[in-house]
């Protein structure tokens, strides 16, 4: 038997094995699912301060790039060694990133707290108002008809007395059950809290150690992909990760840069037309338009609530100008900043966005366009090579 049959035999043998223990795998996943569920559960648990610094890392990277690359141009001129000029430069870069971390979240709470709390204490106030302003509407709705104006009225009245028979009860009646409770309920959320807190703490060591890592790090992989796979193969999935770097860099970041502009145009709206909790609004708008094509519609709902429990007129308002800032934005705004970078119809954005958000949240809503367009990257690449082969043609057209 030749050396080359010998080879040949090896790799089949190889395959099928691969393939048979990716069989039981899968298998086992499918009747242990809750077992798999729990594992990975706690894996992405344990694995959650790396998570958020790497994404961190990958955000702020322009600005630590571009804040290293001018210290290092400024620095190398004066200083001898340039060694000594990197390094300073490299923590010039870290602390700019870190600045800019502590003043987007400094700057979030000052303006979103304030505006909750008036907002509740407002709503607070007023509460009496707006039952007499729901009675009065209601009286004038069934003024024709005063039984039902009566049974209408009678089950509102009898629901508030019995919604504040539940408060009274709620925090003034004591028994130790209700204590045992409350306490482990506040333990509870304490632990998250506390948990929460730690992980983005840890995060952002882990994101200062990236940062200037990362031309170490991307070295690294480079010699080990080359390292494993022929040339040929290498080219390829580096030539992939560079398409993967460029869709979801190029998508996320402009898409905060376009939420961040419709955010302050809606403020300026807002503003001229004396909105209550403009500010508020203006947040909330701002960050809920980084989900494509849901976002407007999620960030409408709570603030068109919020402006109507103060004037039905002034959340229309605002309604009609969410709408008019959501034509500029998708015309105007959002084709300058981001133009064609994903190169999907609207029908695969919509379709991405349904599949990955149903699967990962509210973050999977996020990246569901970039994540699709280089999984639909792949196949389309694919499948032209398997058509290339059979000498078709690889026109959609065709």
């Amino acid at each position: 038997m030749k050396d080359n049959d010998v080879k040949r035999y090896i790799c089949l043998g190889l395959t099928a094995v691969c393939v048979i223990a990716v069989c039981i795998v899968f298998w086992y996943c499918i009747q242990e699912w809750k077992t798999v569920s729990a594992f990975l559960g706690r894996l992405r648990g344990i694995a959650a301060p790396i998570i958020y610094g790497s994404i961190l890392a990958y955000l702020l990277a322009p600005v630590y790039n571009r804040v290293t690359g001018a210290g290092l141009r400024v620095l190398s001129g004066r200083l001898k060694s340039r060694k000594h000029a990197e390094v300073i430069a490299r923590a010039v870069g870290t602390a700019a990133s870190l600045a800019v971390i502590f003043v987007v979240i400094a700057g979030l709470l000052q303006l979103i707290i304030p505006q909750v709390v008036d907002s509740i204490m407002g709503f607070q106030a007023a509460f009496p108002t707006y039952l007499q302003n729901l009675y009065s509407w209601i009286q004038k709705l069934l003024a024709d008809n005063s039984e039902i104006e009566q049974i209408v009225i009678g089950n509102i009245q009898t629901a508030v007395s019995l919604f504040d028979g539940w408060l009274e009860q709620a925090f003034t009646r004591f028994d130790m059950n209700r204590l045992v409770e409350f306490l482990t309920g506040v333990s509870s959320s304490l632990f998250l809290l506390f948990n929460f807190v730690k992980n983005w703490l840890i995060g952002l060591i882990v994101m200062v150690y990236m940062l200037n890592i990362k031309d170490r790090l991307i070295t690294q992989a480079k010699k080990i992909v080359y390292g494993c796979l022929s040339i040929r193969l290498a080219n390829h999935v580096i030539s992939e990760m560079r398409l993967v770097h460029r869709m979801f860099g190029g998508f996320i970041i402009g898409k905060i840069l376009d939420s961040l502009i419709i955010g302050i145009l809606c403020f300026i709206g807002t503003s001229i037309l004396h909105t209550p909790y403009a500010l508020l609004v203006s947040v909330i708008v701002g960050v809920t338009n980084v989900i494509p094509f849901f976002g407007p519609f999620i960030g409408a709902i709570p603030s068109g609530i919020l402006v109507l429990l103060v004037s039905p007129v002034q959340c229309a308002v605002l309604l009609l100008w969410i709408l008019i800032l959501q034509q500029i934005d998708g015309n105007i705004i959002g084709p300058k900043i981001l133009g064609n970078s994903t190169g999907l119809a609207s029908f695969w954005v919509l379709f991405s966005i349904l599949i990955f958000g149903g699967l990962f949240g509210f973050v999977g809503m996020i990246i569901a366009v970039p994540g699709f367009a280089v999984i639909y990257d792949l196949v389309k690449k694919a499948v032209n090579y398997s058509l290339r082969r059979k000498q078709l043609s690889v026109n959609t057209e065709d």
